[in-house]
Formats: structure tokens, sequence, C-alpha cells
């Protein structure tokens, strides 16, 4: 079973140079919450629950650079990778102006 308190997660980009977001997962039982910031994303949070699998299903918000607010909801599935890390494949929903949906990966950084 993945235990998430006190792992980073990154979103696995495809321009190298460029920055992403870095969370601090917390987790305590079934519960897990993560703050982030980075990039364009001034202040972000998450929380939400995992399930026996691993598997997180959570909310977010965030406010980017520009002021804008964004919310919206995912679920992680946990890939454990040859190295030990874990990745997570992310299906994720916007809410509101910026209303949007999408699949990503995120991964560990060590």
């Amino acid at each position: 079973m993945i235990d998430y308190d006190g792992k980073r997660f990154r979103k696995v980009l495809t321009d190298p140079a460029a920055h992403a977001p870095v969370a601090l997962y917390r987790q305590q039982g079934d519960l897990v919450w993560a703050e982030f910031a980075g990039g364009d994303v001034r202040r972000g949070s998450l929380a939400g629950t995992r399930d026996p699998a691993g598997v997180i299903s959570f909310s977010y918000s965030m406010v980017l650079d520009d002021g804008r607010v964004i919310s919206g909801r995912s679920v992680n599935t946990p890939e454990v990778l040859a190295d030990g890390r874990v990745r997570l494949h992310e299906r994720w929903e916007r809410y509101g102006a910026d209303a949007d949906s999408g699949v990503s990966c995120l991964e560990e950084v060590v």
C-alpha cells in the first residue's frame, strides 16, 4: 500500500526547462492533502481520500500569478516506477470560467 505522507510530486512536462508547481503530500489514514506553489501558481491546496488501491480522489483550488482562482476535482491512479518512485495518472476537471478537463501525469520528486 502506498503511503503518500511526505512525498513530493510535480507534473510531468514536455519542456524540461519549464517550471511546474511542486506539491508536498500529507496523509493520515485515508485522508490525503497537499500544499503547492511554483510556475504560475502562487498558492494551491488539495484535499481528498485514498482508497485501498492507493487511488486518490480530491478537490483542489489554486491562485495563479494573474489573480485567477481555479478550482476542480481529480482522480489519481498510482503506478510504482522501476526506481521505486510513484507516478500518478491524473484525470482532472476544472470548474467555472476556466472550465476544462483532461489527463496528465505527476511524478514523485526525490
